[in-house]
């Protein structure tokens, strides 16, 4: 059988549409992975810089609703007291998967310690404050890459409300298996899967 004109157009047709969904949705990842690596680092600097590394502050409620304010003039939605408690929760459950994933990858690959010490001494900010625009993105790149932080921020909302670790982790996997929705993780988890 001939292939015809408008079957070759329609084949070309649904070979870009693909390609454009397939860009997209990975575009919509990386951005979802960088958000969400930035809200773990911005957690960090809270309780390593804000707290001097206690993870309850008693003045920490007034820091955040300073920084809430300081933050939301500059950049706009997103930087609530709220979701400044939430980012610094959200380092504080997940800082250990860091850790370990960094010393995994050091072991297997064989990547510089660079990353893992600055994590661990807490030489973000001190570090990034003496370089440019440009060398600050750059810096940050290569560990965004290295966090496991495959769901939308979202995603994270809704499991750092489940108290149990284990329970919680079981919800990431299969949120990230299952490709959930946030409305389906939280379907599945009020259904108690």
């Amino acid at each position: 059988m001939k292939t015809t004109g408008k079957t070759k157009r329609a084949d070309l047709y649904k070979q870009i549409s693909d390609l454009i969904i397939s860009s997209r949705n990975a575009i919509i990842k990386t951005v979802n992975s960088g958000m969400t690596s930035t809200y773990f680092y911005i957690g960090k600097i809270i309780v390593d810089k804000e707290q001097k590394g206690e993870l309850r502050a008693n003045y920490a409620k007034r820091t955040l609703t300073i920084l809430s304010e300081k933050l939301t003039a500059k950049f706009g939605r997103g930087f609530s007291t709220d979701n400044l408690e939430r980012m610094r929760n959200f380092y504080t459950l997940y800082s250990y998967r860091i850790s370990a994933t960094l010393s995994r990858k050091s072991d297997n690959e064989q990547i510089s310690g660079t990353a893992i010490q600055k994590f661990n001494d807490s030489e973000i900010s001190a570090t990034v404050s003496r370089k440019s625009d440009n060398e600050q993105i750059s810096h940050f790149l290569p560990q965004y890459s290295e966090l496991p932080f495959n769901l939308s921020w979202s995603h994270y909302v809704v499991l750092m409300a489940i108290d149990n670790g284990a329970e919680r982790d079981f919800y990431e996997i299969e949120s990230l298996n299952q490709n959930w929705s946030v409305r389906e993780l939280k379907r599945q988890y009020n259904s108690s899967l």
